[in-house]
């Protein structure tokens, strides 16, 4: 794959305007020379913990610790990797990327590459242009107008049709330039194992674009229109291929991924009518995941579109065995799922047609964790009547009670279920126990998802900590007191962590521009170093508030020590004695401070 410059990565950096790219996210008041502030766009909160640093071009929040710069806010709320963040920032600031030098056989692959995907976006505006002007389209049409799906929106996905006859996108490609073999990798025609003829893949169907978070089109679906004798399946996909895999394609996950981001979460239904009817209602967050077998690739890119996943599938047999599978992959892994309770043989189309969008959006927001969902539903759809109904309804809750961990949850699950079938609550929370040991199909281990983003905990952190931070950012503030400070530190001694170690080192070389040097391989250490440089512009930048600082990282240091000596019996005296020293000149510091204040 072709990498930029680093250059370009630092014209595009330099290109960026902070407060504008944020602002499109959360509105941002002044809270100082070079602090904005506002409400977190990665969690729901009522009074602003979100700052940023324009000058450093850096943000932290101080609720849910999320961190980072301009391209990471880019990744994080619009759910993409470091190169699309990359080409999007470049592209809003008209910033030209230069790729770095390839071999000529890598720049010929991705020429290539580049020509398939122009080829796919003209034929995808080809297939557009047929649906509404051609009169063959009138039946397709019609389909669509009776799935109560408006013109204006179905231009926005881009919908198509496919001509009956066997050559059109075939002879029209020709005609563009493209060669036969290139028409054939893109996946645009086949070849008849009979004849030898080839001939397009799409014909006489409705044809849904299918294209990857940026909006490239990158194959396509075909709703197979013909009548009663075709023997096609109902819907046909471009082939595999090095520029489509099924497995990991979400259909609409380009237009659902900056509303996906806002909402903190992202609804999946089974197919493209299913979405485009959602987002004609004003669900834009939601995406099809193309059928009911949810795969671990779709489960990694739904991760990076939102931290909660919602699923909108039919209840039938078919729809809750693709739940449990969903759950079993999610297990362990940093998303939550929710189920959106709908009736047995209706999707999301269906109901938006019966009852219309208010009460689908009430129920999408009605979605509860799938573990209660599953627990309900066997409850509710069980005999309660007899001994022999109840085991049936713990066999049910048993397969999906090793998804839940031991705690809260699990204790108020176990009374709920002890309720509901009147028995004791330790012997149902036994005999869940045992039977949620019995061989579970699906995954068993799965790893974490590669590049999800999820709710990040507000760790609390401990005074220790709160300190070292405390004391590295009064370094930021006031570097011509930082520098000696910094250079007098012990790092393995005075310091808590690795990470802190790492940042107060980074700044003893760049305490001037904290965020520049940073390893492009560390994202902890740029998280914090991020935190750091907004946390110094909202501080009281004086002299006296950096000692009294200081001056508290040392006795930290001091207790550390005083600690270790009383286990290992040596004497502690004149540790006891540095330490009262310490104290008082904390003290004094304060008092200073104060009066400082009064005046």
């Amino acid at each position: 794959m072709a990498l930029y410059t680093n250059d370009s990565k630092e014209r595009v950096r330099d290109a960026v305007d902070m407060v504008d790219l944020v602002s499109s996210r959360t509105e941002l008041k002044r809270a100082g020379v070079n602090r904005l502030t506002g409400l977190c766009p990665f969690h729901e909160e009522r009074t602003p913990s979100f700052g940023i640093n324009p000058a450093e071009k850096v943000y932290h929040c101080f609720g849910c610790q999320a961190s980072g710069d301009a391209f990471t806010f880019v990744m994080e709320t619009e759910g993409v990797d470091f190169k699309s963040a990359l080409e999007l920032l470049a592209d809003r600031y008209k910033v030209t990327l230069e790729l770095e030098d390839e071999d000529p056989g890598a720049a010929e692959q991705r020429q290539q590459r580049d020509r398939l995907l122009e080829l796919l976006e003209r034929t995808t505006t080809f297939y557009v242009r047929q649906l509404w002007e051609s009169r063959e389209a009138a039946k397709a049409r019609a389909y669509l107008q009776e799935r109560g799906l408006e013109q204006a929106t179905l231009r926005e996905f881009r919908v198509g049709y496919a001509p009956s006859a066997w050559n059109t996108v075939l002879n029209a490609s020709r005609r563009a330039g493209f060669k036969d073999r290139a028409i054939y990798d893109a996946g645009l025609s086949q070849k008849s194992q009979k004849s030898g003829r080839t001939f397009d893949r799409f014909r006489s169907q409705i044809i849904f674009p299918l294209a990857d978070s940026r909006g490239r089109v990158r194959g396509f679906a075909g709703r197979t229109m013909g009548g009663p004798d075709d023997r096609r399946p109902k819907y046909v996909n471009s082939p595999e291929s090095d520029l489509f895999h099924k497995r990991s394609q979400l259909f609409a996950a380009d237009l659902a991924r900056a509303p996906a981001a806002k909402a903190g979460s992202v609804v999946a239904a089974e197919g493209y009518t299913d979405v485009i009817a959602m987002h004609q209602a004003g669900v834009r967050n939601s995406v099809a995941i193309m059928g009911t077998a949810m795969t671990e690739e779709q489960l990694a890119g739904l991760a990076r579109l939102a931290p909660v996943m919602r699923l909108a599938l039919d209840a039938d047999s078919a729809g809750q065995e693709a739940m449990m599978r969903t759950a079993r992959l999610a297990k362990d892994r940093r998303i939550a799922i929710e189920v959106v309770p709908l009736v047995a043989g209706e999707d999301p189309a269906d109901l938006l047609r019966r009852a219309g969008s208010e009460e689908l959006v009430r129920r999408i927001d009605d979605a509860v964790p799938f573990i209660r969902f599953s627990v309900s539903r066997a409850i509710e759809t069980g005999d309660l009547g007899d001994a022999r109904g109840k085991d049936e309804i713990l066999d049910r809750i048993g397969i999906v009670w090793n998804l839940v961990p031991p705690g809260a949850e699990r204790d108020e699950l176990v009374r709920t279920i002890s309720n509901r079938l009147d028995l004791r609550p330790d012997l149902v929370a036994g005999e869940l126990e045992r039977r949620s040991q019995s061989p579970q199909p699906g995954p068993t281990s799965p790893s974490p998802v590669a590049g999800g983003s999820a709710p990040r905990a507000a760790t609390a952190l401990d005074r220790r900590e709160r300190t070292e931070r405390a004391f590295l950012g009064y370094c930021i503030a006031l570097p011509h007191l930082g520098v000696p400070a910094l250079d007098e530190l012990d790092l393995d001694a005075d310091l808590s962590s690795p990470v802190i170690r790492r940042a107060a080192a980074h700044l003893r070389a760049h305490l001037d521009a904290p965020t520049e040097g940073l390893p492009e391989h560390d994202p902890e250490l740029s998280g914090l170093v991020a935190e750091l440089a907004v946390r110094a512009t909202g501080l009281t930048a004086s002299p006296v508030a950096f000692e009294i600082e200081r001056l508290q990282l040392a006795l930290a240091r001091l207790d550390r020590d005083i600690t270790a000596a009383r286990r290992s019996g040596d004497e502690v005296a004149e540790l006891a004695t540095r330490r009262a020293q310490t104290q008082s000149q904390i003290d004094l510091a304060l008092d200073r401070a104060m009066r400082q204040e009064r005046s």
